[in-house]
């Protein structure tokens, strides 16, 4: 039996049958307990202290330990092989840690020059914020309208696109003000935006990336997602670089770059080895990814205390 075949052995005899879900993560008494369905809850509907149910997490992290204990470790600057049955999975390195809001429930992340944009979550509490991208200090920040729970956000020339969860609708702002300028509507759920030459990638959480037009926000098509031959759902945060979308995995540590021209991932990164902190909390999962240059991103969880420089 050759390498590939005894990788894709190990996958079949571990992965679980679908990825971990909303309803998968609860709290002690077996309540689904997340960011997002606590958000429809409402204003101050936001418990604290309650801990992740990692059971699918520890799982989907097994599974990736046993690929890289068969396939042998791979970096990607070697360029992962897209055509193998078993995507390759790497772990980032930390190079530093800059101080982050604790109270910062982030839905994106995007560095444009020497500002560091963020979108905020949960009803009555999102904002747009810019911060020192050096020092993690707040510049300045705005609120969103109390109905909409705030997504992932994309730099486009002098604007920010930035998503709603399930309000049905885009919000366009002014990148030098951060005035409001209008929303438009959306199909669908928002998760993640990014910027890809002169198209918008959008996820929402399904197994989708949808391509959206730069100035209207119309929707001009879609790819299916797939890992391993198989449909990847819970897309989340996103980031446009090179050609290529990485997307954060809710509500695993794991992010994974995908052609969206054929839809195929073609790298995962594990990263469970950014958290640092002791126990977390149930809002605490992995969210963000922001390009820096070359290797280097910037990555952070919802509610985290630091954003990660890391090279991956």
């Amino acid at each position: 039996m050759n390498t590939s075949s005894r990788s894709v052995l190990v996958a079949m005899m571990v992965r679980p049958a679908t990825t971990p879900t909303k309803e998968t993560t609860d709290d002690a008494v077996g309540r689904p307990l997340t960011g997002r369905t606590r958000g429809r809850l409402g204003p101050g509907a936001r418990p604290r202290g309650t801990k992740v149910n990692m059971r699918g997490q520890r799982l989907w992290l097994s599974v990736t330990a046993a690929v890289v204990m068969v396939t042998g470790s791979c970096s990607p600057s070697g360029g992962a092989d897209v055509g193998s049955d078993v995507v390759p999975v790497i772990r980032p390195t930390i190079l530093a840690a800059i101080p982050h809001s604790p109270a910062a429930y982030t839905e994106g992340l995007e560095l444009d020059g020497d500002a560091l944009y963020e979108a905020t979550g949960m009803w009555g509490e999102s904002e747009l914020r810019e911060l020192d991208p050096d020092t993690g200090t707040l510049r300045r920040a705005v609120p969103l309208p109390s109905n909409y729970f705030g997504e992932g956000i994309t730099v486009v020339g002098d604007r920010i696109w930035q998503l709603t969860y399930q309000g049905g609708v885009a919000v366009e702002w002014d990148k030098s003000t951060l005035n409001l300028l209008r929303t438009v509507p959306v199909h669908g759920d928002g998760w993640g935006l990014c910027l890809d030459g002169n198209r918008l990638i959008r996820s929402d959480g399904t197994d989708r990336l949808r391509f959206h037009g730069t100035t209207d926000f119309t929707e001009t098509g879609s790819v299916a997602v797939t890992r391993d031959g198989r449909p990847l759902t819970r897309l989340d945060e996103l980031e446009c670089v090179a050609g290529q979308v990485w997307a954060n995995v809710w509500p695993t540590d794991e992010f994974v770059r995908i052609d969206p021209a054929t839809g195929r991932v073609n790298l995962a990164v594990d990263a469970s080895n950014l958290w640092r902190g002791g126990p977390r909390t149930n809002e605490q999962v992995m969210s963000s990814i922001a390009h820096v240059s070359g290797d280097d991103y910037m990555i952070v969880g919802k509610d985290w205390p630091w954003i990660l420089r890391v090279r991956i």
